[in-house]
């Protein structure tokens, strides 16, 4: 099977697109918007692996002879892995809650981005996805929906589920089901932050353990890189939200935040956004909003820049250069994109590679590492990613992690 990507503009004989009214959506300013022209019929199909050319190959791949196939995996069910799709593929599973910047939209509005994270799976990293927009919110309904659907796949990716529910979904369906299970809103984008940043203090003839950062944003994306960037090494880390660093002494924690506030700020830093930025090295953006200039200002002296909101990065480029050593953002237009298509094709193919049982720490930090690897002697402020086209990226991440889940013996082949 593969998630082929194809044209998805499909013509009639008569050279018409088949839409009952006619004509492509209009956007603001009355001209035909590309981005609908692009999207009209999907961006991914199914498409056969074998042929079925004549009645014997339809015998071999239809009955009888599935039937074999089938009696053989009944009697030994890891066969499953070696005569089906299984071990190839992953499932795209979203709730639309939490839907790139657009926010709860729903299970249909979904649909268009979980195709693009299955046709960058198969572009990225040679792993098939399939798109699933579940009806439902309830985090029960969810976990069960995914258990009963597990059997088809070797990996389920989370996508686009709103905080605080997509911790616990994650670590129970990771708990229920002997397949990888991955949030790549938290842990993509914490491998490629951590990437990013081992790159930014090489440059600055630094280590990761003489830093300390700020996160703006205690969502999905900065409870994973807080802790990630904390298992790689860091000095320290404050994470703040919309009511400031997030601390022990606060009473009005989720539990998900009382949890980190335990893990972060060593310095016992309190206040606000501005407060934890005054001499900090590396600022961390996933939260939107502005953060004003003069706090960037106060940071360190070579600091690191990293606003990752998109489209407007919590500090602008040419405000962030006027003071960092190193700038990155979220956007494809300025260099040091942090972009989680770096991360999630490679580390799922990695995983698929060896057949592995879950995905580890190790391994999403054996990821990271590899990722920073791809910049080599290149290293330069502005380049301390590589971008999501270079053709080193999958190959290099796909092995450290089945490197790593071998090595952690998570591996079973």
């Amino acid at each position: 099977m593969a998630a082929e990507i194809v044209n998805p503009r499909t013509e009639s004989s008569d050279g018409s697109t088949g839409q009952e009214g006619g004509g492509e959506p209009l956007n603001s300013v009355d001209s035909f918007d590309p981005a609908f022209a692009l999207h009209r019929g999907g961006k991914m199909a199914v498409q056969a692996t074998v042929p079925i050319r004549d009645k014997d190959d339809l015998s071999l791949a239809y009955t009888p002879g599935v039937a074999r196939v089938c009696t053989a995996i009944a009697e030994q069910p890891e066969l499953v892995n070696d005569y089906t799709w299984k071990s190839s593929v992953v499932a795209v599973v979203t709730d639309g809650t939490a839907v790139l910047g657009l926010g709860d939209i729903g299970p249909e509005a979904s649909l268009p981005v979980m195709e693009g994270k299955a046709i960058l799976f198969k572009q990225f990293g040679g792993v098939d996805a399939v798109p699933i927009a579940l009806a439902c919110t309830d985090v029960d309904e969810i976990i069960e929906t995914v258990v009963r659907l597990a059997p088809s796949f070797g990996g389920v990716n989370l996508e686009d589920i709103s905080a605080p529910r997509c911790f616990e979904i994650e670590r129970r369906l990771q708990e229920a089901l002997d397949i990888p299970v991955f949030h790549d809103d938290q842990h993509g984008t914490a491998v490629v932050t951590l990437a990013a940043l081992r790159n930014a203090a090489r440059l600055t003839g630094r280590g990761i353990g003489d830093l300390r950062a700020v996160i703006s944003g205690a969502g999905a994306a900065g409870v994973a890189i807080a802790k990630m960037l904390l298992e790689a090494g860091l000095g320290d880390v404050a994470v703040t939200d919309r009511k400031g660093i997030v601390s022990v002494d606060r009473e009005d924690l989720t539990p998900v935040k009382r949890e980190l506030a335990e893990l972060t700020n060593k310095a016992g830093l309190s206040g606000s956004l501005e407060d934890a930025l005054a001499g900090a090295d590396v600022f961390i953006g996933v939260s939107g909003g502005t953060v004003p200039e003069a706090a960037v200002a106060s940071m360190a002296e070579g600091a690191f820049v990293f606003a990752m909101a998109n489209p407007n990065p919590e500090v602008h480029p040419d405000v962030a250069h006027k003071y960092a050593a190193v700038v990155a953002t979220g956007r494809s237009d300025y260099p040091n994109q942090i972009n989680n298509v770096l991360a999630f094709p490679g580390i799922f193919a990695g995983a698929l590679q060896v057949r592995a049982s879950r995905i580890t720490e190790g391994m999403k930090i054996a990821a990271a590492e590899a990722l920073a690897s791809v910049v080599g002697d290149d290293l330069a402020a502005d380049y301390v990613i590589p971008s999501p086209f270079d053709e080193r990226v999958a190959p290099a991440v796909t092995a450290a992690v089945a490197a790593a889940a071998r090595a952690e013996g998570v591996a079973r082949r």
